[in-house]
């Protein structure tokens, strides 16, 4: 596993029920600014087998960026269940809900 990916991976289990990161968030602390694409792809390929709490990664605008509709739902679903508040356009407030990793 690169570097980037397994930081990565530890970003995203440190994310606390409650708290949401963005893609471009988790990947400039990963260490590459540039690389919320790369957060995409270890989100679909790493979840289930690293256990990862999928459902706080959001885009930079608090937008759930899941188009598959049944997933999309399942993930405002758990938000909620975790307090988060989603709006009527399917939007959480970043900075009331961001986790900033140390």
């Amino acid at each position: 596993m690169n570097p980037f990916t397994e930081k990565a991976i530890n970003i995203i289990k440190s994310i606390p029920e409650g708290k949401i990161m963005t893609y471009g968030q988790i990947a400039a602390e990963a260490g590459s600014p540039r690389g919320a694409r790369q957060v995409v792809r270890i989100l679909h390929s790493m979840s289930e087998k690293h256990q990862l709490p999928w459902h706080r990664v959001v885009s930079a605008k608090g937008e759930i960026a899941i188009k598959d509709e049944e997933t999309h739902y399942l993930q405002i679903t758990l938000l909620k269940q975790e307090g988060i508040a989603v709006d009527e356009n399917h939007r959480i407030d970043v900075e009331q809900y961001r986790y900033d990793f140390i």
